[in-house]
């Protein structure tokens, strides 16, 4: 009887044994949690996009009273940068350094995550960035980071597009944030125009984050004779930008940028009859779109942002932005199981394959691979009648 109890003892230490060798942790993990970190503009000229940050932690609070992945609870260290890029590089070091965190997941901004690229590579830091600049696609430089969401590019090109087959004698001006979202928006504008671009644009210029005012921009948009405007911008600009057209009664086709066109923090600011018309661009369920109304993952987003993020604006795209990049979160460290480690958590995010997320318009899926780390590159367009965005047309995108 001893022998065979010893044998069940040895048994059941070779199985627990051999459960534990299965896991593989990397900094932040332990059996029961998961930390990670990500800087945002709580504060600052682009404090608009806070409201993504504050969905993601209410999201993550949700997923920890449901019991967290895997019996892990996620610590989601959120630290505000300001959209100072001098900030994020302090705050991530102290992120990476200090708190040891696994990963960044969705911090927020093209300037403050270029400013912290370098180091997230050196340092093989997961980095998941919410912007869709070119830079953050380019795998064989830069392996540890991902844009997660779609191309800056991608959507230049479809606005192009757009008025090639739509506008006839268009006449284009151009305003863009000087940095590499804006600049990034202006060049798939001309690669989609082709050989027309040089006829077509009759102005471009741009702004800088500090600037108090854009007025002197508009006004010269106005006076170069564009009928066309595509507006490459944050919601701050894109508010005084809209303000300004209205008050130079300026009647141009004006296409702005998924960057600016939250309807609470710039569209309300600036005055929703000044915006009546504008031509955007979402991957997205509207909330407030009837068409949704019996739809289940839009169902789900509203009972969530009752019980955990009450303060919010359920309508708020930045808000449905914000839920849905948490989700994309928690589906990447579920599929890493045990072995959380940081070489597996790129792994799990280079390799989805039509993957949906119920906040995604039908028909958009997310695939990625180690040399294409664009997987969220789909779009609808859509026009601002009032109210709220009213999508039109099929699915664009590369």
């Amino acid at each position: 009887m001893f022998r065979t109890a010893s044998l069940v003892l040895v048994g059941v230490l070779g199985i627990a044994v051999a459960v534990a060798a299965e896991k593989q942790y990397g900094p932040g993990v332990t059996d029961t949690e998961i930390k990670v970190g990500q800087t945002a503009p709580y504060s600052g000229p682009a404090s608009a996009y806070g409201t993504i940050a504050k969905a993601e932690l209410a999201y993550v609070r949700m997923i920890n009273d449901r019991g967290g992945i895997n019996g892990r609870k996620i610590t989601l260290i959120s630290l505000d940068d300001g959209y100072s890029p001098p900030k994020t590089v302090e705050q991530a070091r102290r992120l990476v350094e200090q708190d040891r965190v696994l990963g960044m997941f969705a911090t927020l901004g093209t300037a403050p995550n270029s400013a912290i690229q370098d180091y997230m590579n050196e340092n093989h830091v997961p980095h998941f960035v919410v912007s869709g600049a070119s830079r953050f696609n380019d795998p064989a430089r830069y392996p540890w980071s991902m844009g997660m969401i779609a191309s800056y590019e991608t959507e230049g090109r479809i606005y192009a597009k757009y008025i090639l087959e739509n506008i006839k004698d268009a006449k284009i001006g151009v305003i863009y944030q000087n940095d590499d979202l804006g600049k990034d928006y202006l060049n798939g504008l001309l690669d989609g125009l082709g050989s027309q671009a040089k006829s077509l644009i009759v102005k471009e210029i741009s702004y800088e984050l500090t600037d108090p005012t854009i007025d002197s921009q508009i006004i010269a948009l106005k006076a170069s004779g564009a009928n066309v405007l595509v507006d490459a911008s944050s919601p701050k600009f894109a508010a005084l930008a809209i303000r300004k057209i209205f008050e130079l009664d300026w009647r141009p086709t004006h296409f702005l940028s998924i960057t600016g066109n939250s309807i609470s923090a710039a569209l309300a600011p600036a005055g929703f009859e000044k915006a009546v018309g504008i031509i955007s661009s979402s991957p997205v369920k509207d909330p407030s779109d009837p068409t949704w109304k019996d739809d289940k993952g839009v169902h789900d987003y509203l009972v969530f942002m009752k019980n955990y993020y009450p303060d919010g604006d359920p309508n708020n795209l930045l808000a449905s932005g914000g839920y849905g990049l948490a989700q994309t979160m928690v589906y990447i460290l579920e599929q890493c199981g045990d072995n959380l480690t940081r070489e597996n958590v790129m792994y799990q995010a280079t390799h989805m394959h039509d993957v949906e997320f119920p906040m995604l318009l039908p028909d958009i899926k997310v695939n990625t691979s180690p040399t294409n780390y664009r997987g969220f590159n789909q779009t609808r367009l859509m026009k601002f009648d009032g109210k709220r965005w009213v999508p039109f047309g099929e699915i664009l995108g590369e």
